[in-house]
Parts: C-alpha cells; structure tokens; sequence
C-alpha cells in the first residue's frame, strides 16, 4: 500500500463538461477520483478522445472543471486566482506531446529552458549561460546545446529540453502529456530511462498520458484506464498483464504488440468504433463494445470497486 503521508495531489469529483454545437452538454471527464504520490509514476492510458488531455489540463490549471476538487497538498487549486495561481503553477509543470509546438522558434535553447527561472525570479539574467548549461547536461545533452535552436535539433533532443524546461522549477509533479509518441521506439527508451532516473534523482511526482499499455506498464508505478471520459480501473503497473478486471483493460493487452509474445494466438482487436461522448450510453460506457454485457449494464453506471489490493475497476461483474 502507498503510504498517505505522501499524498501529493488528489483529485474528487472532478467533472469537466462542454457544450457542442447542436448545444447538447456532454462530460469530457466525468467524476474522477485520482491520487498522485510522491515519487510515483501514474499512468493514464485510454483511446484517442476518451478525455485524458483533458484531465491533465486540470492538473496544470490550464482548464477549470465544472465540478469537484483538485486538492494539491490538501488545497483546493481550483480556487486559486491571480498571483496566488500563478505562483502555484511552480509546483505542477507539463511537458507537451509536441515539443515544437511549445516552443518559441525564435528563442534560443538558453533562453527556453531559463525563461521560467527568469519568470519567477529564481535567477538573474547573467546567470542564464550557466544554468542553462546546468539543466542540459541535467538531461543529457551537451551544454554548448544551449546556444542552438530548436529547429537545429533532433526530435528525441528537442524532448529533452522540454523537460529541462518543465524540471527547471524544481516542480513537484510533472505532467507528461503523450511525451515520447511522436519519436522513434529506440528514441522512446532511452527517453523513458531519462525520466525514471530524474523521478529516483529528484523524488518528482509524475503523471504520464500514453496510448500504449505495454509502454505505460513498463515503467509506471500504477495505471489508470480512462473510457469515454470515465476511469474504468486502476491498478499497480505491474500486476496488469495478470490480473487485470475491466473487459475493455483486458481488450487493451490483447491488442498489444510484443517481441516477446506468443506469436501462435490472433491479436484481438474490439469490434466497431468508440461512441461520440454525446451520446453516450446511459449505463456502463463500454456496455455496446463489450461481449460480456448484461441487461443492467446498460441501465445503470458502474462505479469503482476494490478488486485487489490497491486494485479497482468500474464493472457490474464485480459489483
């Protein structure tokens, strides 16, 4: 069991909604109950538009939900405002998907990874070559780095400033959004041994949004399952392949791809398309994808229950 002293960041309740242009409502994220603990890695996987951008915005307070709380070392964020809010953002850095896109293309490496230091203060505009220097060798990358470009690197490179970047502060936690998806695999790993040693080094709280459950599995500490916006099981990392509950978690690993599996068994794959959050269905979410559906799935949602130790999913087959 995590110990609860080490709480770093919880979420209740939260629920974030939208309008669409017919002017229907519907729940991005709906009634989300996370914990982060210090140190660890949580992983946040689910299919393209189930919702787990949109959590983590939250977390970085670069949305606000339409109900609940995100309580940071027992504080709500969500009611932070002005300099309050902006010395908050500190503790709670992001690193995007696409490190281009979040970059300033006239800017030098010295002064995107310095820029938040200077913000808030931390440093002097001399001290930018130093420290620059400091945070790239951090990350290992040469620091004459520092006097380049982005477009003067490579996509792995141009990763690993966007982390000297969001480490520059010192945070807390640090929310890593799709970060290694848009590299080459062999790119990925030496990326993801990047993080896990700055995580043991620094003791940083991380939260990882990823597609791939094999990739999430490999090096989180425990996994949380989003669909449709709501979250269908969480369970420690490394009990996944063994003993996970939720049809559509067990539909996930049988759809991965591995060196190492039983090339002799047909990869699975889970019939028909994911349904428009619009029109949801009005009981279980996975309930018209699910082969084991029964009549009250698709009258009343499940909601999370213990299952194992540290283990719970949202399924009527438990409940």
């Amino acid at each position: 069991m995590f110990d609860e002293n080490e709480l770093i960041l919880e979420t209740k309740h939260v629920t974030r909604r939208f309008t669409a242009s017919n002017g229907k409502e519907f729940a991005a994220c709906n009634d989300i109950n996370l914990q982060f603990y210090k140190g660890k890695t949580l992983g946040l996987v689910g299919e393209s538009g189930c919702g787990k951008t949109t959590f983590m915005r939250l977390l970085v307070s670069l949305d606000t939900p339409s109900e609940g709380e995100i309580l940071f070392r027992g504080t709500d964020i969500t009611k932070l405002k002005g300099e309050k809010l902006r010395r908050h953002r500190q503790n709670v850095q992001m690193v995007f998907q696409d490190p281009s896109g979040s970059f300033n293309p006239k800017m030098r490496i010295r002064d995107i990874v310095c820029e938040p230091l200077l913000n808030f203060g931390r440093i002097k505009k001399s001290e930018t070559d130093k420290v620059a220097r400091e945070l790239l060798e951090m990350v290992d990358l040469p620091g004459d780095f520092a006097d380049r470009f982005p477009h003067n690197m490579s996509g792995g490179q141009r990763q690993r400033v966007a982390i000297a970047r969001a480490l520059a502060l010192e945070p807390e936690i640090v929310i890593m959004d799709e970060a290694t998806s848009a590299l080459d695999v062999s790119v990925q790993k030496t990326i993801i041994d990047l993080i896990v040693k700055l995580q043991k080094e620094k003791n940083i709280t991380i939260g990882f949004i990823c597609h791939d459950l094999g990739l999430i599995q490999s090096f989180a500490h425990q996994v949380a399952v989003m669909y449709l916006g709501n979250i269908v099981e969480i369970i420690p990392a490394e009990d996944i392949s063994e003993h996970a509950a939720h049809p559509y978690t067990k539909a996930l690993l049988g759809a991965v791809f591995d060196l190492n599996m039983d090339f002799s068994k047909k990869i699975e794959s889970i019939e028909s398309e994911v349904p428009s959050p619009i029109d949801a269905p009005a009981g279980c979410p996975f309930c018209d994808r699910c082969d084991q559906c029964m009549p009250i799935c698709r009258e009343k949602r499940p909601v999370l229950v213990s299952v194992g130790e540290d283990h719970q999913a949202a399924c009527h087959l438990y409940s």
